[in-house]
């Protein structure tokens, strides 16, 4: 058994880390806080002070997620299909955060910084909406998000024959022109 560090530098991160290798190997639900702790090195305390519960904890899995997403949306620039291809890679890169992010009853869905990350990662999506149509049109959002929201979620299951060897951008880009670039 691995010694455990009561001085530890960036704690927090560890914990986070470890739930997100643990979500990544067995799914968001399938493990304790003790467990985590074992993982992660730390004594069995250390998350339960951090974050209070498993559900604290994935509130701020989720918050960090979010505000992941939301970076990785702006940085994509004006063209839609590359801010789609952003949400893909997002999904592939962050599959933890992913898993948590879009499954409201494992977090605190009214806690500030989520509702603040999630506020902000969908305004980028709104804008990107109207990129394509000139305005804001809920509809055209939510084929959008359902489109690359779809292809991340069938991609990282592994339902798609092209994610056993294939390039996740690749195979979504033309998908994603075909809806937007008509």
């Amino acid at each position: 058994m691995a010694a455990i560090s009561y001085h530890h530098g960036d704690l927090r991160r560890t914990i986070l880390d470890a739930a997100a290798a643990a979500i990544a190997e067995s799914g968001p639900a399938s493990w304790s806080l003790r467990e985590l702790a074992r993982r992660a090195g730390v004594s069995h305390a250390a998350p339960a002070h951090h974050f209070g519960d498993k559900t604290g904890l994935l509130t701020d899995l989720a918050a960090e997620g979010f505000g992941l997403l939301a970076d990785a949306l702006a940085d994509a620039g004006d063209d839609f299909v590359d801010v789609g291809l952003a949400y893909v890679r997002f999904a592939v890169d962050h599959r933890a955060h992913f898993e948590v992010m879009f499954q409201p009853d494992l977090y605190r869905t009214d806690d500030p910084r989520v509702t603040a990350a999630r506020d902000r990662a969908g305004h980028v999506l709104e804008e990107g909406v109207r990129q394509v149509q000139g305005e804001h049109e809920r509809t055209t959002e939510l084929a959008a998000w359902s489109l690359v929201h779809g292809f991340a979620s069938l991609w990282i299951s592994g339902a798609l024959s092209e994610s056993a060897n294939g390039d996740p951008e690749a195979s979504a880009r033309p998908v994603l022109r075909r809806l937007f670039e008509q």
